[in-house]
């Protein structure tokens, strides 16, 4: 990765939001996206992840996490 991530999208990779926005791993985590499983982030991309999990208000949740990293950074 050549900068960090300033918006999330669903091609955004879960090892790179959890290393560059740790503190969206909980929020995930509420709408049944783990991020980390036994102390290692989830490979893959934030839609693959979305579809195993039958997730299906992704645009929501990225709204809602990108609000979050906006008043972080």
């Amino acid at each position: 990765m050549s900068g960090k991530i300033q918006i999330i999208t669903g091609n955004s990779y879960i090892e790179d939001i959890v290393r560059e926005y740790p503190q969206l791993i909980r929020p995930l985590a509420e709408y049944n996206l783990v991020c980390v499983a036994c102390g290692e982030p989830v490979w893959g991309n934030l839609a693959e992840l979305a579809k195993t999990r039958g997730v299906n208000n992704l645009a929501e949740i990225i709204r809602e996490m990108n609000q979050l990293i906006a008043v972080t950074n």
